[in-house]
Order: C-alpha cells, then sequence, then structure tokens
C-alpha cells in the first residue's frame, strides 16, 4: 500500500525518479531530523490541511541559502484537492513566512514541461519565468525541459497590493466549499 502512494505519475514526474518506501530507521532518521523546525538540512517542512483539519499535502522551504537570500518550496497536493486553490494559498503563506520572517528575497523553482497545474500556479503567484532549462530530464521515453521561475520580494509585495481582493474571495470560495464536504 505505502508503495503505490508514492510511485504514482505525479510523484515519479515531480521527483523525475521512482520514490522508494523509506526503510523504519530512515522514516524514523527523517522525522527527527524534520520535526522541529530547526533542521540542518536546509528544508522546513509542513502539512497542509483543509479547512476540516484534513491533511490534503504537504510543502516544505528547500534550498535555503541565507547569504545570498534565495530559496525554493516543494509543494504536493493530494489529487482530490488539486485545482481547488489549496496549493496557491499554502505557497502564498509559504512564501510570506520566507519573505518576512526569514527575511529572504529571492523564490527559485523550477516546473516540468507539460505540468500545466504548477506552472499556472506560478504565474498565479506572480512569478516570472526566467528561462529553460532544455532537455534536463529523461521520463517515459522523453527528456523534457525545467521551465524556470523567479520571484524576488518586492514583486511579491506588488503583487499582494494588487491582488488583495482577489484573494478575500478565493478564501470564501474555498470556506464555501469546506462547508459543502
Amino acid at each position: 500500500m505505502y508503495f503505490f502512494m508514492l510511485n504514482t505519475p505525479a510523484r515519479r514526474l515531480l521527483q523525475c525518479a521512482i520514490e522508494l518506501p523509506p526503510t523504519v530507521s530512515g522514516a524514523k532518521k527523517f522525522t527527527e531530523e524534520n520535526a522541529d523546525f530547526s533542521s540542518t538540512n536546509g528544508r522546513i517542512m509542513f502539512t497542509i490541511e483543509n479547512l476540516n483539519g484534513e491533511s490534503i499535502g504537504g510543502i516544505n522551504l528547500n534550498s535555503i541559502d541565507e547569504r545570498n537570500g534565495t530559496f525554493s518550496i516543494g509543494i504536493v497536493i493530494e489529487k482530490p484537492y488539486r485545482g481547488k486553490g489549496y496549493g496557491t494559498k499554502a505557497m502564498k503563506i509559504l512564501l510570506k513566512y520566507a519573505f518576512f520572517e526569514r527575511r529572504l528575497n529571492k523564490f527559485n523553482d523550477s516546473v516540468l514541461e507539460g505540468n500545466e497545474g504548477s506552472a499556472k500556479m506560478m504565474k498565479k503567484l506572480g512569478c516570472v519565468q526566467e528561462g529553460v532549462r532544455r532537455q534536463a530530464v529523461y521520463i517515459n521515453g522523453q527528456y523534457l525541459d525545467f521551465i524556470l521561475f523567479g520571484l524576488t520580494k518586492d514583486e511579491f509585495i506588488e503583487k499582494q497590493k494588487r491582488g488583495g481582493r482577489v484573494e478575500v474571495e478565493q478564501t470564501k470560495k474555498i470556506a464555501r466549499e469546506a462547508a459543502a464536504s
């Protein structure tokens, strides 16, 4: 059962590989390293819950470079909850944390060619497409590109000023959907 949860087409595309289940000792070590938010591996992990308190995914701040003020974010939303705004909302919360609490300045990320949902989310967040890493990975018999995105703290602030009213409406929509389910 555990293997089938990790070895899905979406997870393979996300990781660009098949993710094998950890050993008990490996899982224990991973939990210990990440449980208290003082990780020395450059990753801070969170669970994403809906308004009913159900776990619907995970998000992490990673590749943190304090000296240069750069970072990346990894996110996974369970399939039944995709396309409903949960990922975008979680990303906004983590971007606020990174920019204002951690005082980082630049978000860098990449989206695998064909991952339209993630590319759409990056653009919705205000990220700028900065380039393409051509034929970077080989999956299912073909080479695929990585689309490179970036967002500075100043760009994020400006986007939040322009989009504040829209965010309130999206939050209300998510709350209505949660109440209906």
